[in-house]
């Protein structure tokens, strides 16, 4: 962190959270009469009873409804048109993501285009896309029912265009929702192996916005913490998911790391992610994440000592005496959660893409690579995909 002590914030989400409060869904006051409800393509907002349950709550509110229910893992920019177009010949004013962070996300970018003509690439500022000004959007209400993204505390959504392999993060004040109800009790029915997998792109969030080059004294509050927390208890939600208790504190953490996105930034961390399942579009992100974190960081335990050491004792509790311990910490949090063997390659991930994944994180997700501790090579790139491989 630079000596010359100059940081803004900005988060203007209203956040309720606890076990219980989707119920205030019902008597809070919302930003508008009919909302399109945004939920994933798979059952489980269905077979839990998620999604009764929020068109029940809304409709006691005198709140309308019309719910998109096609939303892949990995969002694409053809179901945000199609809902968008949706929403506005339905006259929707203002959308609800419900269920994971790709239903939120595609909920921000559909407020996005229901407020704006053209094409969703029109406006991303990264990668093939135009950068065109946003000229506001609708509201947006985020009901997490995992615990990973943090998208609910954050402007950001993720986006792919599926016909450039183009996945970008795009956002900004205009995108931040309006408000966001994180309830754990949505939480429990979350099998143990995503439980993991959204619980570690949490951490990395974390752990990326601390070693940040433009982090702050606010940022790094949530970070630790949110370290620590997950570090504790992501293990025992992974493998108890009905502990409510741990279940909240990892719900906890997500939202913090959620805030760390807004008050600092991820690395390129997740750029060469993002290069990954934009050509595999199978693979889970928090699982690519796993797949490289360790030659990741390893790439930077020169150039962020005291500050892996400072992770290092937020999970162990223990002092450290170098960064290693930081890396030591993180591979036993993996093997603690069952993630220490993931094979890219049962996600058809190629070795022989790896150049061209290089280059698609440096032209789709670039701006992330300026918050690194120093700046990566082409080469070190390379090497940490050849070196995360299996």
């Amino acid at each position: 962190m630079k000596s010359n002590l100059i940081f803004n914030v900005y988060v203007p989400t209203r956040i309720l959270f606890g076990c219980g409060e989707l119920e205030k869904l019902a008597t809070e006051s919302l930003p508008g009469k009919k909302a399109m409800v945004v939920i994933s393509s798979g059952t489980s907002m269905k077979k839990f009873g998620y999604l009764d349950r929020v068109l029940s709550l809304l409709g006691r509110n005198g709140v309308e409804t019309v719910v998109y229910d096609k939303i892949l893992p990995n969002p694409i920019r053809a179901h945000v048109m199609e809902a968008s177009g949706i929403c506005r010949a339905e006259g929707c004013d203002f959308v609800v993501g419900l269920g994971g962070g790709s239903s939120i996300d595609s909920a921000k970018a559909i407020a996005v285009m229901a407020r704006n003509d053209g094409d969703y690439w029109d406006y991303v500022d990264a990668g093939s896309g135009k950068g065109k000004t946003v000229l506001g959007a609708l509201p947006v209400v985020a009901i997490p029912t995992t615990a990973g993204t943090g998208t609910e505390a954050d402007p950001w959504a993720v986006i792919t265009n599926e016909e450039l392999h183009e996945k970008i993060g795009f956002g900004g004040d205009f995108s931040f929702p309006a408000l966001s109800i994180v309830d754990p009790e949505l939480m429990v029915s979350v099998p143990p192996r995503f439980t993991a997998l959204q619980g570690f792109d949490a951490f990395f969030h974390a752990s990326e916005g601390y070693i940040a080059n433009c982090s702050s004294p606010v940022s790094d509050l949530y970070a630790l913490e949110a370290i620590r927390l997950l570090a504790k208890y992501l293990p025992e939600a992974v493998n108890n998911g009905s502990n409510i208790k741990a279940r909240t504190k990892v719900a906890l953490a997500s939202t913090l790391a959620g805030l760390v996105e807004s008050t600092s930034s991820c690395t390129s961390e997740h750029s060469l992610e993002h290069a990954m399942s934009a050509f595999c579009p199978e693979l889970p992100h928090g699982a690519g994440l796993i797949a490289i974190s360790d030659a990741y960081f390893s790439a930077f335990r020169a150039d962020s000592v005291k500050r892996y050491m400072k992770m290092a004792e937020a999970m162990t509790g223990h002092p450290s005496s170098g960064p290693g311990d930081f890396l030591g910490a993180l591979r036993r949090m993996q093997t603690a959660c069952g993630v220490d063997e993931l094979k890219l390659s049962d996600w058809g991930v190629k070795k022989e893409d790896f150049p061209a994944m290089v280059q698609n994180a440096r032209s789709t997700m670039g701006g992330l690579f300026e918050f690194d501790p120093r700046p990566l090579s082409d080469e070190e790139i390379l090497e940490i995909y050849r070196t995360s491989y299996k």
